[in-house]
């Protein structure tokens, strides 16, 4: 379950039960109010990913690859084809692991600490800059056509262990999602075309 774990925190990724600390109003940053309105118009997408995880007591990385599945407004499911079949499914405030014959049920207000990745994958893919400034500080780079979101986690226990993640796209789509970790692990998604129908 180990594994599905990191993979879980790499995509939704590698809130704590006290509530997130206020959030003053941020000036807008060019670009980031229009390209979530982009993101937000997109409904659905099934797309391919890869993904590799650096982490240092592995002598040469992880890696997998399967297709993502994204419904408005929080249906994401990551399904792992390479190199063993695993299935990460989250809806309606749940997160369902399941790897051959057994599954495992989370309710995400039972884990507060997974709510940050969830909603930095979510929130984007909604275009939802309230939830993303709830629980990061948000720097905007570039312009609609190529563009980088970094999210830093604001609460401090998340923070011990994720220094940031970037996220980088154009328009309304996400290219890569990296997740740093503050012990210098490393996961990068990047995300691929369509799947045909």
């Amino acid at each position: 379950m180990r594994g599905a774990r990191v993979a879980l925190a790499a995509t939704l990724t590698v809130l704590l039960v006290s509530p997130a600390p206020a959030v003053r109003a941020a000036a807008p940053a060019p670009g980031l109010d229009e390209v979530l309105a982009l993101l937000a118009a997109r409904r659905s997408s099934h797309v391919s990913f890869t993904e590799v995880h650096e982490m240092a007591m592995l002598t040469r990385p992880l890696q997998s690859s399967g297709e993502l599945v994204y419904e408005a407004p929080d249906h994401l499911e990551k399904r792992t084809l390479k190199p063993k079949p695993e299935t990460l499914l989250l809806a309606h405030g749940e997160l369902s692991a399941t790897r051959g014959k057994r599954t495992y049920v989370l309710r995400l207000e039972d884990q507060p600490q997974l709510v940050p990745f969830v909603e930095s994958i979510r929130a984007t893919l909604a275009g939802d800059r309230a939830a993303l400034e709830r629980f990061f500080t948000t720097e905007f780079t570039g312009d609609v056509a190529r563009w980088t979101l970094t999210l830093v986690p604001r609460d401090a226990t998340v923070a011990q262990r994720v220094a940031q993640i970037r996220i980088t796209g154009e328009r309304d789509a996400i290219h890569t999602v990296e997740i740093r970790q503050t012990d210098q692990d490393r996961t990068l998604m990047t995300i691929g075309p369509e799947v045909p129908p």
